[in-house]
């Protein structure tokens, strides 16, 4: 259910933003980015406002990453769950495609055809403790049937979408509320994370117990603005290591489609 395999993500996204794949062998992902991804992941906004005031054509950028780290002696960029580049790319996402509504392309219908309209959302999951760690999740929700997909932006790349309804076909009124929809992913979500082991929250308790017996050897028989000082310090690791588990929405959006 999770997007485990980060380098397929990564070229989708790329491929879906009209970049170019130069090379994408043995984890090594080199893009020829287009100078709308430059600007948005290169941090060059002098670059492309001297281009533009001197009414020249820019250059984008090409771009490495590395998914598999166990990859050696290629030149690169190491990108992981968690990396501050793929939360860039995340960010992106969050902010300029969070939600959408697109329609299944079916050109060569002749005959009226029904499109299904399926609620599709890509989750974040970050566990917060001693250690970072990020999931997402790609699931889709048939908003007839209640049939739900995970793996669903994998899906959609291979077809395609229009933004319009495709001639000779019509869209089916949802029987799912959008609302009761997302309660239904939402479900799912919080079903998988209570099924998980969660050996990192015990360590980063223990973690915290740990810091907190040490800061008060520090503190024997403390004033009181030392009881203060203390007390402000235990806190700080409290909120350094209590573990957390948040869910968050990176987009999502309605898909009419034809059949899965």
């Amino acid at each position: 259910m999770a997007i485990t395999n980060l380098n397929q993500f990564l070229s989708d996204f790329f491929i879906a933003h009209k970049c170019r794949l130069i090379s994408n062998q043995n984890g090594v992902l080199t893009i020829q980015l287009t100078e709308e991804m430059d600007r948005a992941l290169m941090n060059r906004p002098f670059y492309w406002h001297y281009i533009k005031k001197m009414g020249q054509v820019g250059e984008p950028q090409t771009l490495t990453l590395i998914t598999d780290q166990g990859t050696s002696g290629k030149q690169g960029e190491l990108i992981h769950f968690g990396s501050p580049r793929l939360q860039q790319i995340m960010e992106h996402l969050k902010i300029n495609e969070r939600f959408t509504k697109a329609y299944q392309n079916l050109a060569d219908v002749t005959t009226n055809t029904a499109l299904h309209p399926w609620l599709l959302l890509n989750i974040k999951v970050t566990y917060v403790g001693k250690l970072q760690k990020d999931e997402v999740f790609s699931l889709g929700l048939n908003l007839i049937n209640g049939m739900m997909k995970s793996q669903m932006m994998e899906y959609l790349y291979k077809i395609n979408l229009q933004n319009t309804i495709p001639d000779f076909c019509y869209t089916i009124s949802p029987l799912i509320k959008l609302k009761s929809g997302y309660k239904r992913i939402e479900s799912v979500i919080k079903n998988y994370i209570e099924n998980q082991e969660h050996k990192w929250a015990d360590e980063s308790i223990a973690k915290l117990e740990e810091d907190i017996e040490l800061l008060k050897l520090f503190y024997i028989n403390p004033s009181e603005e030392e009881e203060k000082q203390m007390k402000k310090e235990i806190h700080e690791i409290k909120t350094r290591y209590e573990p957390q588990i948040n869910i968050s929405i990176i987009n999502g959006g309605i898909f009419y489609l034809h059949h899965l």
